[in-house]
């Protein structure tokens, strides 16, 4: 599918009907459309019983609702004609079918009316459609040159540069705040580890799922609160009767902990990590800040003279470059490498920016209906 021939043809086939129809009114085209469609209605609402000999009544209304159909027309609305034709046929002592199939046909006239009206907004639907279909795939290309723009940058980086310079640091930092998370948890209260997790809502590059509030507030007003985690999972595994020696409410317990199991399972350090390739020093700075202030609450001091030295490795001269050979070595597999060689990369970035240009074109040749 041909998106902008597609538009094309929907935009001249649009103009060329919008031109018709405004030379006599769009007002009038759409005042005929009604009265044609309304008299179609009464038509198939009556047929029947005004050609049904046995039922005089039907007629008579038939004939009254179309004196009044007829006499309501504007004296001036274009093909007035057709429907005082179809007026004129239907207006005996005795109707049939034939009668109201030759009134159908006098309203020919009015139809080519109710057609146009009709088209012109469908047209108008289709060239919204049309333009946005050219759109879309204008704002693919735009992603595709973005994508290509990367691998060509990343191809003048330096893929032997000693990355592990900033790596190991890192490798190093997110295994022990792993360790030192799954401690924390093992070792001190469901309450302190549940208020540190919702006290990270305050910094926004520690993305940690916040506690349900359930949970949360059965830890801090209940004294089963003091006891870890790993303790009150345990508990909860418990029968009523068993739980009941050793807290005070089994069912509060039970509620607050048992429809919580998967997420007090799933609870471990994996937002305080570093992620690899790292980000641009200013945020990486920004990032380790973060974990500073929350880190200290529950890690040993090593751990955080490790974020400590993060930060400072981040300041290095050298971080920005080594930063761009680790994005360059975790992008580019081996086909990219291939395409840079031999230029594709290249050619296939000057054809799609060539190419969206053109589709700029023509969306601003085809602004859209009005």
């Amino acid at each position: 599918m041909d998106a902008v021939a597609d538009l094309r043809t929907v935009a001249n086939e649009y103009e060329n009907v919008r031109e018709r129809v405004e030379s006599i009114g769009v007002q009038k085209h759409e005042a005929v459309s009604e009265a044609y469609h309304e008299m179609l209605d009464l038509f198939d609402r009556y047929e029947e019983r005004a050609t049904d000999w046995d039922d005089f009544e039907g007629y008579v209304e038939f004939q009254s609702q179309l004196v009044d159909a007829i006499e309501g027309l504007p004296d001036d609305l274009p093909a007035r004609d057709a429907f005082e034709a179809a007026d004129e046929h239907l207006h005996q002592q005795s109707l049939s079918e034939s009668d109201f199939e030759r009134a159908r046909a006098d309203l020919q006239p009015a139809a080519a009316y109710a057609d146009r009206y009709e088209r012109i907004n469908e047209l108008r639907e289709q060239y919204h459609d049309a333009r946005y279909a050219v759109r879309q795939e204008r704002d693919e290309l735009d992603e595709r040159i973005t994508r290509l723009e990367r691998i060509k940058r990343f191809g003048e980086a330096d893929l032997d540069a000693p990355v592990d310079r900033i790596r190991e640091p890192i490798d190093r930092y997110n295994e022990t705040i792993n360790e030192d998370f799954q401690a924390f948890v093992q070792e001190e209260s469901a309450r302190a580890v549940l208020s540190l997790v919702a006290s990270t809502a305050a910094y926004p590059l520690i993305e940690y799922r916040q506690p349900p509030e359930s949970v949360l507030e059965y830890v801090k007003t209940h004294p089963a609160g003091t006891e870890s985690i790993p303790s009150l999972l345990e508990y909860a595994e418990y029968s009523r009767s068993k739980l009941d020696h050793y807290v005070e409410n089994a069912q509060a317990l039970k509620a607050a902990v048992g429809t919580n199991r998967t997420y007090l399972n799933r609870l471990d350090g994996g937002p305080l990590e570093l992620v690899w390739p790292p980000p641009q020093a200013a945020t990486l700075q920004f990032q380790v800040r973060e974990r500073i202030s929350v880190v200290g609450r529950f890690a040993p001091e090593e751990t955080v003279a490790r974020l400590r030295a993060l930060r400072a490795m981040s300041e290095i001269p050298a971080y920005d470059d080594l930063r761009e050979s680790a994005l360059a070595r975790d992008e580019l597999n081996d086909d990219a490498r291939q395409r840079l060689q031999n230029g594709t990369v290249e050619r296939d970035l000057e054809q799609a920016r060539t190419k969206r240009d053109h589709l700029d074109d023509v969306l601003r040749e085809f602004s859209g209906p009005e």
